[in-house]
């Protein structure tokens, strides 16, 4: 069998025209090894500084509260909206709907409005509450 070296054997990136459909299958991958990595670890380590007493829990609060932390927080808090909201879109597919492609594009940028949209509201509730 002879293979022309100029197609690829099987559809690859390179010849799909990107969309928001393919972003959001590649966000949901990625975030959801971001919170099973990152999300995982902060998550343990300041459940270990909360059960260690105040001066580990005061210690976990000083990297936290740093510009660092912050950013971690919220882009935890993305991903964790852009990982759940992409998770509803899928479920929705699983039964069958959602396919028509004007629909499935649709659906996958509001997933990203959706995702930015729900973490700004969170963050301005949190730095309302601190006022």
């Amino acid at each position: 069998m002879h293979r022309n070296p100029s197609r690829p054997l099987s559809p690859h990136l390179s010849i799909w025209r990107w969309g928001p459909h393919m972003l959001v299958s590649i966000l949901h991958r990625v975030t959801g090894s971001g919170l099973s990595t990152v999300g995982a670890l902060a998550l343990v380590w300041w459940l270990v500084a909360a059960a260690s007493g105040p001066e580990a829990y005061d210690v976990f609060l000083s990297w936290a509260k740093t510009w660092i932390g912050l950013v971690v927080a919220i882009g935890l808090s993305w991903a964790f909206f852009q990982h759940m909201l992409s998770g509803l879109r899928h479920l929705v597919m699983d039964i069958g709907a959602g396919f028509e492609i004007r629909t499935n594009k649709f659906w996958a940028w509001m997933t990203i409005v959706g995702s930015i949209t729900l973490t700004a509201l969170l963050w301005l509730t949190i730095a309302m509450d601190r006022l």
